[in-house]
């Protein structure tokens, strides 16, 4: 006998603990844990209503985090998570609770279009099937999820929800004196009443109904703008920082990508960052997640500070910066703007100012035009990023509220407009 001529298979004793013999084990009692709803969590009424005596026992609800439906199906890392809380889930069982374990599945996404695009296959079709396929695996792995309670984000009973959500933060505002969100109906009562005054130097009366809606924007926790994104034309969407490669395409696909402004939804989650940092204490998370949360909020203190500028028709306009250190302001040399800056084309001039330094013409005999800004019909290569500031920007105000010097606690990112000085 050889390594490479084995001996044939010996006979397995009937008595023998093997792997199939361990799989038709396991398979009879998942059917018979699904028969007689071993995992079920009752409701006390309605369809799902069950054993009384187990509606009385303490409740306890476990979530895991949905898996995508690939058509590769698990794997390694979903069961690293899923067992551990299955673990945890029996406990509780076994130790007198109605334990509400599922698991749905986040069903949207870029693979499930691409692969339509690619064979025309609808992705309602191919998610389906995966979720099937992936439902299968996750019975084999034997966890104890109530099944009839598991959905994905695709069933419109679901992501009816989600648009309704939506509306309820589109029509409201959040109210600093009350700290917490109002009625968008309520701002406007007191515009019309007068208890508030409109931004600007007309009276809510004397506005149109679209400029009405453009100062309501300013307001509201859900509003559109025009916003700086990752374009990828051959997915037909935008993408996240990190779905961009350092070559400039995306991650999926290798299709490139281009800057280009175009209007975007936004959360104006500054307008309520205080209220998101204090409620973080009475959370019961562990200090290190609260901490991270704290940290990705960024709260400074500072103030924004207007630099005047003269633009090149002559009008006056100002430069808004948010700072940290004031006292560096008599420092500063010079300042940048990104190219996408509303500014950039206002105060670039056509010509060099007489008294330029050669040193700051770069050798070029004008002043050299702001790269172009692309849109989806006429990029052609990414554009280069600008350097950011590490700062981060203060809270924001509707657009229509005039900004001077003023001390602000600031709670976001800086956006690809803003400026920055240097000292």
């Amino acid at each position: 006998m050889s390594e490479t001529n084995p001996a044939a298979a010996e006979p397995v004793a009937p008595h023998r603990y093997t792997a199939a013999m361990a799989a038709d084990i396991e398979a009879r009692w998942q059917d018979f844990w699904d028969a007689d709803g071993t995992y079920a969590a009752p409701n006390p009424t309605g369809d799902l209503a069950g054993d009384p005596a187990v509606v009385a026992r303490p409740k306890k609800f476990i979530m895991d985090m949905f898996p995508y439906p690939s058509g590769a199906g698990l794997h390694v890392g979903h069961p690293l998570g899923y067992i551990a809380t299955d673990v945890f889930a029996r406990h509780q069982r076994m130790t007198g609770h109605n334990v509400l374990h599922t698991l749905g599945f986040d069903a949207f996404g870029l693979p499930a279009e691409q692969y339509a695009v690619q064979t025309g296959t609808h992705p309602r079709v191919s998610t389906e099937a995966n979720m099937e396929n992936m439902k299968a695996q996750l019975r084999r792995l034997g966890l104890g999820h109530d099944r009839r309670r598991s959905f994905a984000t695709i069933d419109p009973d679901y992501y009816k929800w989600t648009q309704w959500i939506f509306v309820q933060i589109f029509n409201s505002w959040y109210d600093d004196a009350a700290n917490k969100a109002r009625p968008i109906s309520e701002l406007v009562a007191q515009f019309e009443s007068g208890e508030r005054q409109a931004p600007g130097t007309r009276a809510w009366s004397e506005l149109n109904a679209a400029e009405r809606s453009d100062v309501l924007g300013g307001y509201r926790l859900a509003y559109a703008s025009d916003a700086p994104v990752n374009w990828c034309p051959g997915l037909g969407t935008v993408l996240a920082n990190e779905e961009v490669t350092g070559d400039g395409r995306s991650e999926r696909g290798n299709f490139p990508v281009f800057k280009a402004k175009l209007r975007q939804w936004n959360m104006r989650i500054t307008a309520y960052a205080d209220r998101l940092l204090d409620d973080l204490d009475a959370l019961d998370w562990p200090e290190a997640i609260k901490l991270q949360q704290r940290n990705w909020i960024g709260r400074s203190e500072g103030a924004r500070v207007d630099f005047a500028v003269d633009t090149v028709t002559g009008g006056a306009d100002a430069i808004t910066v948010f700072t940290t250190r004031q006292d560096t302001l008599f420092g500063a040399t010079y300042m940048v703007l990104a190219p996408e800056h509303e500014l950039v084309d206002a105060i670039v001039p056509a010509a060099w100012p007489e008294g330029t330094h050669e040193v700051w013409t770069g050798g070029h005999a004008t002043p050299p035009p702001a790269p172009p800004r692309p849109s989806p019909s006429t990029a052609r290569s990414p554009r280069p990023s600008p350097t950011w500031s590490a700062r981060p920007t203060p809270r924001r105000r509707p657009a229509s509220s005039p900004a001077r010097t003023r001390s602000t606690r600031s709670a976001a990112t800086r956006s690809p407009s803003s400026s920055r000085t240097t000292s």
